[in-house]
């Protein structure tokens, strides 16, 4: 039997490797964010995949300034 070479993994190994729940990683799939293939009665998503989806998942540089207070921005200076 020949193989693809593909790495398959699990629902519960992608999302370990993600760092997330099982349940997060069943929203990913079907907000469309992650594909993943319905083999018979289980869920199996390619390890490319997974990967790619932590790469486009990158925070860019200067992209949070909304998530911290700037002390420079009317901040009481004494």
């Amino acid at each position: 039997m020949a193989t693809t070479g593909t790495d398959w993994l699990s629902t519960g190994e992608a999302a370990r490797r993600l760092g997330v729940t099982v349940r997060t990683l069943y929203r990913f799939i079907d907000e469309g964010q992650l594909p993943a293939f319905k083999m018979g009665r289980v869920i199996r998503l390619r390890g490319a995949d997974v990967d790619s989806f932590i790469e486009a998942a990158r925070i860019q540089p200067g992209t949070l300034e909304h998530l911290y207070p700037d002390a420079r921005a009317g901040g009481d200076d004494g």
